[in-house]
């Protein structure tokens, strides 16, 4: 049976730790943040995050109700940082490029929190947030409801995939970081153009572009073709596989796999 999580009013009320430390939410997942930053995914424990905060393990269960629990405040907190002083300017296109290069980037400042959280679904207020947002602004441009959906759904899953990829190639090791970078310049680089004469001729551009981050140049190709689609009416024209009402004729499912956590 799961444990009780403590109401937030009354934790407040709860004694400093051995270390002087008056526990809380926001401060279990900024030293959780910190040690998986300092030790990676593996680093994380109950057992751990309790030494860090002077505090007996159990006492985390008072907040969430395990570990799991825990990963998806990570993320959501990740989300927070990236809405953090956003506003929309009613352009919609410049709205959602921002949104999406903020969350991006608040998953990369955190590679080992990103890897655990990019693929999880928090229900948290900051995500809700993040989808209202989104939603409001291709709502507000003139998207009817079926293609705001399709386009929301082609954009936040397009930044949090790029987030994860990112942030994957950043948590490695840096001796295999930098063994991967050089890879393009030790040999794609020097390929004869007799047996590989495509990645000959393109050599010098794919050094140069595969080290950094394909998500801007993803996302704004997302964008010029949702905004290809919207009429000056307002309306949307049809798409290859769809609709004129915008649905989708096939989809294809998707089964998000949680990244298991290391035993306490």
């Amino acid at each position: 049976m799961p444990k009780r999580v403590v109401p937030e009013e009354r934790r407040r009320r709860r004694r400093p730790t051995r270390g002087g430390v008056v526990l809380s939410e926001t401060l279990i997942v900024e030293t959780a943040l910190r040690m998986l930053r300092e030790h990676g995914s593996t680093g994380l424990t109950a057992r751990r995050l309790g030494l860090a905060l002077d505090c007996d393990p159990s006492t985390l269960y008072r907040y969430f109700r395990g570990m799991d629990e825990l990963t998806l405040a990570i993320g959501d907190a990740l989300i927070g940082r990236a809405l953090h002083g956003w506003h929309p300017t009613g352009r919609w296109r410049e709205d959602l490029r921002g949104i999406g290069l903020r969350i991006h980037a608040a998953y990369l400042s955190h590679p080992q929190a990103a890897v655990l959280t990019a693929s999880r679904v928090s229900g948290r207020a900051n995500e809700l947030a993040a989808d209202e947002a989104v939603l409001d602004v291709l709502r507000t441009a003139g998207f009817p409801l079926p293609e705001t959906v399709r386009v929301y759904h082609a954009f936040i899953d397009t930044t949090l995939a790029f987030a994860a990829l990112d942030a994957a190639s950043l948590a490695l090791p840096g001796a295999a970081r930098h063994a991967d970078e050089d890879m393009w310049r030790s040999t794609y680089a020097r390929l004869p153009a007799a047996t590989h004469p495509r990645i000959a001729e393109a050599a010098p551009l794919l050094t140069a572009r595969m080290t950094t981050s394909a998500y801007p140049t993803a996302l704004d190709m997302l964008l010029t073709s949702a905004e290809q689609s919207l009429t000056p009416q307002g309306g949307v024209r049809p798409s290859a596989g769809q609709e004129a009402g915008g649905v989708p004729l096939a989809g294809y499912p998707v089964r998000r796999a949680a990244p298991p956590w290391p035993p306490e």
